[in-house]
């Protein structure tokens, strides 16, 4: 099957069921309204708030254009965007998207072509973004998404607890040097370890997947047969539900990004496996107890080297628009250089959206501001693999997600099952055996295709 044709089929269809559910979901924030009105979908990340403190600024330099924010949780955002993008709406002029639905939703003829923007504008600099988040927003050469930031995976530690403990991690730690720093650390008052076990293909699966990867797992094999109940994914499902059963946070299984974010940031935990963009919540004296305390570390590995991720909050602009180029002027305000250096003079340099211009790196004053995570930020977002994700041959792409259309509800199905094993709802066993019925669905369709 054409896979311009099967990814218009199964998003659409998804997505006429999720436009009925969640169409009243979205909490917005408007400034004015006009006849151009930009309305904006975003995830109400603090990155992301922190725009919306700024766009009175841009709203001072362009007074033709009001805008309208439409914030949503991940999840929330990932499945009222999807909705109204792929059914061809002009509910928003501008959604915030990542690297996993950009180059699909381009070969759908779904959004707008950016790099034609970004040519006529003067000083955009598209070759500064940095590239490997630049190809990973790109369909045929041209981006369709442009990176408001980028980001990979990083562990993060108490430096003051590790230093009490005695405990020294190598340069690039293990998972069983985390887990033996995780039991060592744990106490009543503060978990040994936060990792994220909420439902949703973009919350405990983003971890999860590359300990999958680098334990020498893999979802498909090169044939489209599934392989989530093999010994290598069984071993790291089994070893991360442990980890955080034994040592980590309470709450787990309803545990994602932010609940990980406010546990670290208050003193609750000692270590933390997730994003880099995390420096701009642990690093803010506003919002974290720990400014100065923590290290920084590259992913956790066991067989694979480089198991870190690769991610982008990337902003798009839907071909269903009617206000395309009012959009683009906001979108390009809010991803340009300027911005950013415009976040650090105003807010602060550490509150500044990491990873995706490579001129950020070389700004003095966040150069100085960075100097704990900036360049291991960078070295990991360059060194991600997501054209060669695993151990063993793959037929598909991806990190910390598979990027193929059927991943949206796969990966929300097979979430469900490993955040039910943590709530010691279920067994790994008994997780995995039902994920490898989903996963062996989507497989057959795949290997019909190639018959």
């Amino acid at each position: 099957m054409n896979r311009s044709r099967r990814t218009t089929r199964i998003l659409a269809a998804g997505a006429g069921a999720l436009s009925l559910t969640l169409s009243g979901c979205a909490g917005a924030g408007s400034i004015g309204a006009s006849d151009q009105t930009v309305t904006i979908a975003m995830v109400s990340n603090s990155q992301m708030q922190d725009a919306q403190q700024l766009a009175a600024q841009f709203e001072a330099e362009n007074p033709d254009i009001d805008l309208r924010f439409v914030t949503l949780s991940e999840n929330q955002a990932r499945a009222k965007i999807t909705a109204s993008t792929a059914m061809g709406g002009g509910e928003f002029d501008v959604v915030m998207i990542s690297n996993y639905e950009t180059p699909q939703w381009a070969a759908n003829g779904w959004l707008t072509d950016l790099s034609e923007y970004a040519r006529r504008t003067e000083g955009y600099d598209e070759d500064d973004f940095i590239p490997t988040l630049r190809e990973s927003l790109s369909y045929e050469g041209d981006m369709y998404s442009v990176p408001f930031y980028g980001e990979s995976s990083f562990l993060m530690y108490r430096k003051d607890l590790f230093e009490q403990a005695g405990i020294a991690l190598s340069p690039t730690p293990t998972w069983d040097e985390v887990a033996a720093a995780a039991a060592r650390l744990d106490t009543p008052d503060t978990a040994g370890i936060c990792l994220r076990g909420k439902p949703g293909w973009g919350e405990v699966l983003a971890p999860l997947n590359t300990v999958i990867n680098t334990f020498g797992g893999r979802w498909y094999d090169e044939n489209w047969n599934a392989q989530l109940t093999s010994p290598e994914v069984v071993e790291a499902v089994q070893f991360y539900v442990d980890l955080v059963r034994e040592h980590g946070q309470p709450g787990a299984a309803t545990s994602g990004f932010s609940e990980c974010a406010t546990q670290l940031a208050q003193g609750r935990v000692a270590m933390w496996y997730d994003s880099t963009s995390a420096v701009s919540t642990l690093e803010d004296p506003a919002s974290s107890n720990v400014v100065g305390k923590i290290g920084y570390a590259p992913a956790p590995i066991r067989v694979k080297d480089d198991a870190g991720w690769l991610y982008s909050w990337s902003l798009g602009i839907p071909v269903g628009s009617d206000n395309a180029d009012s959009a683009w002027r906001f979108v390009a305000w809010m991803t340009s250089k300027e911005y950013l250096r415009t976040v650090g003079e105003t807010l602060g340099w550490e509150r500044v959206p990491p990873g995706s211009r490579l001129s950020t790196y070389e700004i003095p004053e966040y150069r100085e501001a960075a100097a704990a995570y900036g360049p291991l930020t960078l070295e990991s977002i360059e060194s991600a693999t997501p054209e060669a994700p695993t151990v063993e041959p793959v037929p598909y792409t991806g990190v910390q997600f598979l990027a193929i259309p059927e991943f949206q509800d796969l990966g929300t199905r097979v979430s469900q099952q490993i955040s039910a094993a943590i709530a010691g709802q279920k067994t790994v066993t008994e997780a995995l055996e039902q994920a490898q019925e989903y996963a062996d669905v989507v497989g057959a369709t795949y290997r019909e295709d190639q018959r």
